[in-house]
């Protein structure tokens, strides 16, 4: 029996979370980690207590808006945000944490990331985003596509 790593257990989990996504679009998870701790979670939907895109439909379906674009348009939080918002509102620190994101952060969540001093991030698929990319290695913080080794203890 091969037990899987750290961050293989810590990106699983990050999968198991955006199943409670509520977007019609994408389905996003994020999970903050430190110290092999779970910090917190975060999945893609609307505020708590307003109608879900999956009541309500899809703003930017309706509107034609091509994904990467326009994130202002939309009823939704992105994983990266609520997951920051969740530690927030429980008091949790979360500075120098790593993000496990199932999606590369777009340019909005990535300067969420550097002012919550989150130091590493992964991410498994995603849209390129340039000015992301360009934020985070200005900032310093190591993001990395998350590529599932054959296994094994780390």
């Amino acid at each position: 029996m091969t037990r899987p790593s750290w961050d293989a257990y810590f990106m699983e989990i990050t999968r198991l979370v955006s199943q409670r996504s509520t977007c019609l679009r994408r389905r996003v998870g994020a999970v903050l980690v430190k110290d092999k701790r779970i910090l917190a979670t975060g999945y893609n939907g609307a505020p708590s207590g307003l109608p879900h895109c999956l009541d309500v439909g899809c703003l930017r379906e309706k509107n034609d808006i091509p994904s990467g674009e326009r994130h202002e348009l939309c009823r939704g939080l992105h994983a990266e945000q609520n997951v920051i918002i969740q530690a927030a509102r429980h008091g949790i620190p979360i500075q120098g944490s790593t993000l496990y994101c199932t999606t590369r952060p777009c340019v909005i969540c990535a300067k969420m990331v550097i002012n919550a001093n989150i130091a590493v991030v992964y991410f498994e698929e995603g849209y390129a985003d340039e000015l992301s990319d360009q934020m985070f290695r200005e900032a310093g913080i190591e993001l990395s596509i998350w590529k599932s080794p054959a296994g094994g203890e780390e």
